[in-house]
């Protein structure tokens, strides 16, 4: 977000009427949207942890729908800051792919992290499994 915000206070697009990226309501709308769903992930996230920090402070073990939440936060979030990160680079137009871009650099390194197997898409069918109340399998057990 901090990438997108510096460059668009000082950027011209080429073929716009004269105006930095920061004017475009295009821009602004990814910037408040890209916020938005960023700190949705976030929220999501730390409740999970803040609950799960709660029950083993309190000497209680947790429960398995407690684990199944923390995973899905911990994927949703992930998703939710690649989400914002998409628009970002989006919106920063050719500058994004540069290879000296911040941009482009926060991009494959969010992308990257977003490829390991504890934030993987399918903790969302194990998640599934728990609330249904199948057998998750033997990663969440």
């Amino acid at each position: 977000m901090n990438a997108l915000i510096e460059l668009a206070g000082g950027k011209q697009p080429r073929g716009r009427p004269a105006g930095l990226l920061c004017d475009s309501p295009q821009v602004q709308d990814a910037v408040g949207r890209a916020d938005a769903i960023l700190n949705a992930g976030r929220a999501y996230r730390s409740a999970m942890i803040t609950e799960i920090w709660n029950t083993l402070a309190s000497g209680n073990e947790t429960t398995l729908e407690q684990r199944a939440r923390c995973r899905l936060a911990a994927s949703y979030s992930a998703d939710s800051a690649r989400e914002a990160m998409d628009l970002a680079y989006r919106h920063g137009g050719s500058t994004s792919f540069k290879r000296e871009s911040r941009l482009a650099e926060c991009w494959r390194d969010l992308h990257t992290v977003g490829q390991t197997v504890t934030l993987a898409p399918e903790w969302y069918p194990i998640g599934g499994r728990v609330y249904l109340g199948l057998d998750p399998g033997p990663r969440l057990r």
